[in-house]
């Protein structure tokens, strides 16, 4: 990782050069070929590794659990015929199929069981995300890149040993996860440029959807064939060998960088020459306290993920026993609302880019216009009458109407529960809206106080993961009661506290570098 004064030396010289516009230009034309966007594909894989593994539970869990029969028992009796091949194919999975035991947890137990990866998550954050900062983000996140792949693989011989046992390794799980999403954000504070910001970190953070996806459409089939360990056992096997590549394809800045081009190397420290980035170990914590901005990130932080880890709890239970699908249908038609958004993470943040580098909107106004097509509004009459006049078409285009589109369509669910199309329309809006949150308030810590990026992001996953602590957790309690209204309660509460927090953000938010951010300060509680 460079020093303070390395990365110093390295703006002076081109300085003296005055080539920065020859840099820019020069980067602009490689694109998409660029060493930063070669780190952002990297940080996708590493983002995708992270959420199938928290995803494979929900899509096994429809097959873990069995309510009304007794947990199956491997057959030794079967005898395998040695003469029509696809017969012993047929019983080589009702083989495997019979190993896989059944469990009879209630609604409550299962609530706890997904919201179990969130018990321990809210410790990690802040420590991650600063000892990242201080010490380099390559070796904290690929240490919890590795302790998470690795835990996967034993994840039936703990369900099997029981509840408690596998609540245990799932925190442990967890809060290795939280290394990785914590430390990456340190990352960009050395590697990404103010104008290529939000599309950078999102093609990254859209691994988590990409992941989501996969691990959805295949972890369906894998439970309906071959049993659901095997989502386990694979997935995990398989992101234990990738980790291998972490390692020595990551650096932690491009000063150290063994292959970047001296172009795209000006480029980068020159764009971030005017932000102090080397982190100290004094914290301004008396500014952060009675910074209003701040909270607004911090609450829509809490309020988007509690939708965010509720759908990914519980989106194939709700298929699965809703449409009636069976398992490898139910993974299918769950994997549907992630790709579409993981596609929308990325067009949303190469748009934000776009109108802040063509000088559209202010950034405060495209982090809060993102936020709220995200949460469901999309004009906001306070800042429209701060725009100029194509900020004011843009406010029309997007009335009153269209206002809470998001929660309008959660809270319709149950009502359209009898039509398999409608029902996966509306999930497939709801995800891809609710994406553009990537490039909104989600991102906005970066823009407020760079200098302190690792903590602010060990901050904001601590209310993210209370928010999933919290979540499935409830939805459980909901989905236990004898009622036909369970599910309208769940999404009825969710869009309730999404749109509290949207308001709250709308109003509170803010985007320019604050005093207390541009310097090192020793303000203490």
């Amino acid at each position: 990782m460079s020093t303070g004064p390395d990365v110093k030396a390295t703006v002076g010289d081109i300085s003296n050069d005055g080539n920065l516009n020859m840099a820019q230009e020069e980067c602009s034309r490689k694109g998409f070929c660029s060493v930063r966007h070669g780190l952002a594909l990297i940080l996708q894989l590493c983002n995708f590794s992270i959420y199938t593994q928290q995803m494979n539970l929900s899509i096994a869990i429809p097959a873990m659990v069995n309510n009304t029969a007794p947990p199956s028992q491997p057959n030794a009796s079967t005898e395998r015929p040695s003469t029509d091949s696809q017969d012993y194919w047929n019983e080589t999975l009702k083989e495997f199929k019979a190993m896989a035991p059944a469990y009879d947890w209630s609604p409550e137990i299962q609530g706890v069981i997904l919201s179990s990866l969130n018990y321990g998550s809210f410790l990690a954050p802040i420590p991650s995300g600063y000892v990242a900062g201080i010490f380099g983000a390559k070796y904290v996140v690929g240490a919890g890149l590795f302790i998470s792949s690795f835990l996967t693989l034993f994840i039936p011989l703990a369900a099997n040993a029981g509840v408690a046992l596998l609540i245990v390794l799932r925190i442990v799980q967890g809060i290795a996860q939280v290394m990785v999403l914590t430390g990456q954000y340190s990352i960009w504070v050395k590697w990404a440029p103010p104008l290529e910001r939000s599309q950078l970190t999102t093609i990254a953070g859209s691994g988590s959807m990409l992941g989501s996806f996969i691990v959805l459409l295949v972890g369906g089939l894998l439970c309906q064939t071959i049993g659901w360990p095997y989502v386990f056992y694979i997935f995990g096997g398989f992101f234990c060998a990738c980790c291998l590549l972490w390692f020595p394809l990551i650096y932690d800045d491009p000063v150290n960088h063994p292959f970047i081009s001296a172009g795209e190397k000006r480029y980068i420290v020159c764009s971030l020459a005017q932000q102090d980035c080397s982190p100290g170990w004094s914290l301004p914590i008396r500014a952060m306290i009675f910074f209003l901005p701040l909270w607004a990130i911090l609450i829509s932080y809490f309020c988007e993920y509690w939708l965010f880890f509720l759908i990914m709890a519980y989106t194939p239970t709700y298929i699965s026993s809703v449409l009636q699908a069976n398992l490898r249908d139910s993974g299918i038609l769950s994997a549907l609302p992630f790709v579409v958004g993981c596609i929308c993470i990325i067009l949303g943040g190469l748009l934000a880019d776009f109108l802040l580098s063509r000088n559209f909107f202010r950034l405060i106004t495209i982090r809060k216009l993102f936020t709220a097509i995200g949460k469901g509004e999309a004009g906001h009459r306070g800042e429209c009458g701060k725009l100029r006049a194509a900020s004011s078409l843009f406010c029309v285009f997007f009335p009153t109407p269209g206002v809470l589109f998001p929660s309008v369509i959660l809270m319709s669910l149950p009502f359209f529960r009898s039509s398999h199309s409608m029902t996966m329309t509306f999930l497939v809006l709801s995800s891809a809206i609710s994406s553009f949150c990537e490039s909104g308030a989600l991102v906005n810590f970066l823009d407020i106080a760079p200098l302190f990026t690792g903590f602010l992001k060990g901050l904001l996953q601590v209310f993210a993961h209370i928010a999933g602590a919290i979540s499935p957790t409830a939805a459980g309690f909901f989905i236990s009661q004898d009622s036909d209204f369970f599910w309208r309660n769940v999404f009825l509460l969710s869009a309730a506290i999404n749109i509290s927090g949207l308001f709250f953000y709308l109003i509170f938010g803010r985007a320019d570098v604050q005093d207390w951010a541009k310097e090192q300060t020793f303000t203490h509680l």
